[in-house]
């Protein structure tokens, strides 16, 4: 299954400047897995999207189809094949 990640500008240096990351998974197919693949492609992008728990960090946004992950299983939402996850970190300031 083709899982594709858009990264935001300011993470893109850590995905090797891809604006657009496609993953093929096997097995489970939930954004917690989606996020391991990412560790093992990037290991800088995992680090600035999780915790050291493995959670979700609080100023990361990651939308499914319109809608935050958080508002549905968090980590463990499934994903359709050819699902398309949209990370968008918070920005602060003032």
């Amino acid at each position: 299954m083709t899982v594709a990640v858009k990264i935001p500008t300011v993470l893109r240096p850590f995905a090797g400047g891809a604006e657009c990351v496609r993953l093929d998974l096997d097995g489970d197919a939930t954004v917690g897995a989606v996020f391991a693949q990412l560790e093992q492609d990037h290991p800088a992008l995992r680090r600035r999207l999780t915790d050291d728990q493995g959670e979700l960090r609080r100023h990361v946004n990651v939308f499914l189809a319109g809608d935050n992950i958080r508002d549905l299983k968090g980590l463990h939402t499934p994903l359709p094949d050819g699902a398309e996850l949209l990370i968008l970190p918070s920005v602060a300031g003032g």
